[in-house]
Parts: C-alpha cells; sequence; structure tokens
C-alpha cells in the first residue's frame, strides 16, 4: 500500500474520529459508545504529546488504500457483470489521486535513501516506544477501531513512523532548545501541564432499561462482569473485552455516563444510566490521582514540543532538496511532468545537505 501526501487534513479526520480525543462532530460512520465529548481538534502550541504524534503520522499516513490492485480478476460484479481489476487500476492510476501517490512513494523512497547513505539507523524499539505513545491515548480497542476504518495496518504505522523517526533524526542538529525557553514558556503556559485526575472504568451497553435492570441484577448477585459483558453488551468496542474501557479523564465521555463515573468509587457497580446510545451499567476499576505540573517533571514535554515546532518549517524544503538533488525518470508519460528537472544553477537547500556524522 502507498503512504499519503503531507497535509493537515488528515491529521484532523485522525484525530476527529479517535476516540481519546474531543470532537464536536460524531464520526460519519455513525455514534459510537466510546461517547466522547465536544470539541474539534486544532493545532495549538500546547496539544498533547500524543495529538503532536498522530499529526506527524497522519502526514505519513494520508491516502492509504490508493495502491493499485494486482492484475487478473475482478473487484467485484454488478448483476453478475464482472468490474476487472485491470479497469479498476486503469482509473485508479488516471485519477488525481493516483499522483499524489507516486509523489509519496518517490518521497519515501528518497528519505529512506538518505537514511542509509547517512548512516541513520531506526531501531524497533523506537518505533514501538513512539508508536506505545500513541496507544497509551486511546482508550482501549479504539486504536485497533481507528486502523481498522481507516483501511491501516500496524505495518503501515510502523513504517510512517520509521520515516518520521529518520526526519527527526535528519534535522536535529538544525534544532536547539535553550533551558531558557523551555522556562519562559513553562512559566506562561504550566496550567496547561498539570494532569488531571483519570480513572479506569468497565461498562456494559444494552438498548433498554428492563435488560439494564437484569444485567445490575446478575451482577450485584456476584456474576463476572466480563462474562455478563460478553453476553449483553451491544458495544463492539469493548464487548469482546468484558467491556473494558481503559484509562479517560473527565470530559472525555458524554456528559451523563462521565458525571456518574466520576461520582463512583473503585469496585462499585452504578444503576443504569441513560444515554444517547442506550442505558449503560458502570464499574470503576481504579482511579488515578490529578498530577501538579512542576517545570521539572514538564521538561522532557517541553522540550519535544518546541523542537518539533522548530522542526516543522524545515520539514519541507529539505524533501524539496532531496528531490532536487535525485535523479528521478518517471517511465509512463501520464506523470513525466510531475518531476521537472531543476535548472542547474539551483542550488539544494542547506536543510537537505548530508549529516557529516552517522546519526544513531
Amino acid at each position: 500500500m502507498s503512504r499519503p501526501a503531507l497535509t493537515w487534513e488528515f491529521a484532523e479526520k485522525l484525530l476527529k474520529g479517535a476516540p481519546g480525543f474531543r470532537t464536536n462532530q460524531r464520526d460519519d460512520a455513525g455514534p459510537s459508545p466510546r461517547l466522547l465529548h465536544t470539541d474539534l481538534f486544532s493545532v495549538e502550541p500546547t496539544m498533547s504529546k500524543a495529538q503532536r504524534l498522530i499529526t506527524g503520522l497522519a502526514a505519513l499516513l494520508l491516502g492509504t488504500g490508493l495502491a493499485a490492485c494486482a492484475s487478473g480478476g475482478s473487484v467485484a460484479t454488478v448483476n453478475g457483470e464482472a468490474i476487472s481489476k485491470t479497469a479498476f487500476e486503469d482509473k485508479l492510476e488516471a485519477s488525481p489521486g493516483a499522483r499524489n501517490t507516486l509523489q509519496q512513494l518517490v518521497q519515501e523512497t528518497l528519505i529512506l535513501q538518505y537514511a542509509k547513505s547517512n548512516n541513520i539507523t531506526v531501531t524497533d524499539d523506537e518505533i514501538s516506544k513512539r508508536e506505545d505513545d500513541l496507544k497509551a491515548n486511546f482508550p482501549s480497542g479504539s486504536w485497533d477501531e481507528m486502523l481498522k476504518a481507516r483501511g491501516l495496518s500496524e505495518d503501515d504505522v510502523k513504517q510512517a513512523l520509521r520515516e518520521q523517526i529518520i526526519l527527526d533524526k535528519a534535522l536535529e542538529k538544525r534544532v536547539t532548545i535553550s533551558p531558557a525557553q523551555v522556562k519562559a514558556y513553562y512559566d506562561k503556559n504550566h496550567a496547561a501541564f498539570d494532569k488531571p485526575e483519570q480513572i479506569k472504568a468497565r461498562h456494559i451497553l444494552v438498548k433498554d432499561l428492563p435488560t439494564a435492570d437484569k444485567v445490575e441484577a446478575a451482577l450485584k448477585a456476584g456474576q463476572p462482569f466480563d462474562a455478563v459483558a460478553k453476553q449483553y453488551s451491544t458495544d463492539p468496542g469493548s464487548k469482546d473485552k468484558g467491556g473494558e474501557l481503559g484509562f479517560f479523564r473527565r470530559g472525555q465521555m458524554v456528559p451523563a455516563f462521565d458525571k456518574v463515573a466520576f461520582s463512583m468509587k473503585p469496585g462499585q457497580i452504578s444503576a443504569p444510566v441513560k444515554s444517547p446510545f442506550g442505558y449503560h451499567i458502570i464499574q470503576v476499576e481504579a482511579v488515578q490521582p490529578g498530577v501538579k505540573a512542576t517545570l521539572e517533571n514538564s521538561t522532557p514535554r517541553i522540550t519535544e514540543m518546541l523542537r518539533q515546532q522548530q522542526e516543522a518549517p524545515l520539514i519541507q524544503p529539505f524533501l524539496q532538496g532531496l528531490q532536487q538533488s535525485a535523479k528521478i525518470e518517471v517511465q509512463d508519460p501520464r506523470f513525466a511532468d510531475l518531476f521537472p528537472s531543476p535548472p542547474p544553477s539551483a542550488a539544494m537547500p542547506s536543510a537537505a545537505e548530508p549529516s557529516t556524522a552517522p546519526t544513531k
């Protein structure tokens, strides 16, 4: 599969449909029992590390799924008449999206070639850590749901993260963050770095009150929560996981759910709670107290944020420099104008100059 052209649009879409982030619209796929509450993602200097990571990932993943199918056979039939893979492939290749896809494949190749020629390595541990940072901000099960809804695989994510880390390492020498910059930002925005209280909970979602009463009685009679959830819950995201929702903070769930869940003690089972999605029986499993920010515990996060702010305007010139210095030959005449040869006097942007020392 191909990966996407750089754009903010997909970053918004990815976040808007990502449980664990707040949106003011329901996803086009319909209401989700994850019950998220309001506010469309916007690119702000105080956005969370996960939002920044997802934004970078989104920029590398947009357009996945456009890759042409293998030749032969059909992709669909209409009243018994086949639509061939060849016809489908020809339509894809003639579409504007095909041009973007080819540009992205060239860009991906240039990034990997740059890493190889400049001894930039990316370990599996580095990729796993960055992916774990992303996953940690999604309630249980919703990461897989998000990938499935967008036709992405774990391999797509890992490859996109690999390219993102290569870009980080390629540009790191051009970025300098001083302790004074970190302190100045903390002094101005310290409240934004407070870690809010979170709770870990599970729930059973049913359609009507009689069923909810039945579920509540079964749980309070001692039947295992996970077994009852698998039997009765209509939430596809948590049913098979015993109703687990993971940790979440205030405001992530719809008001009715949120109000009850945050008023409960660990181990307590709620009475039926009505929401636009049906009736919920909730059990809180753990409470994670909020943590007041300090300059010390906020420094890594602020440093990373400032680094990404400085790096952002360097990425496009860097990629343009790689393209201008490369020999790109297009065999398909439909795409011949995608990579015009630069004028002989055109100088490669300094951001794209190879590093002189290996970067590990």
